[in-house]
């Protein structure tokens, strides 16, 4: 029995997505331009998965997208979704893998500390001696 909301979306065939926190998904968005419908796909790590399978569940994608991270919360039934596709699946031991938003900051302040400190060292100019 395939249950349908009136939006189009197939329940049972969102529910047996079977995806968790730590697994690399691409989600697929119909966006609206002009009166025409076109996909654009965001993908990402998921970071949590909230209210489980009934109708209010959500997710939590993040992805860094030119050197800024980016997160959305998607609804999991949500008709503006086309599919959710599990690019790359990944052990992890949390069930909530907020702590990656301080890790990310931590590792890019500890590359401008580096920059920081190589701009402060002065080149060491070598000469060649000719023989």
């Amino acid at each position: 029995m395939n249950r349908i909301i009136s939006h189009g979306v197939n329940i049972d065939e969102r529910r047996a997505i079977d995806f968790r926190a730590g697994d690399t998904v691409r989600v697929w968005q119909k966006i609206v331009e002009k009166g025409k419908t076109r996909l654009q796909a965001f993908e990402g790590l998921v970071l949590a998965r909230k209210h489980g399978r009934e109708a209010g569940a959500t997710f939590t994608v993040r992805r860094v997208a030119s050197g800024v991270g980016v997160e959305k919360i998607f609804p999991l039934y949500s008709p503006v979704i086309d599919k959710i596709e599990v690019v790359k699946r990944s052990k992890v031991r949390r069930a909530k893998l907020y702590h990656i938003r301080e890790k990310a900051a931590k590792e890019i302040s500890r590359q401008m500390r580096n920059i920081r400190l190589a701009k402060d060292v002065e080149p060491v100019e070598e000469t060649v001696e000719a023989k």
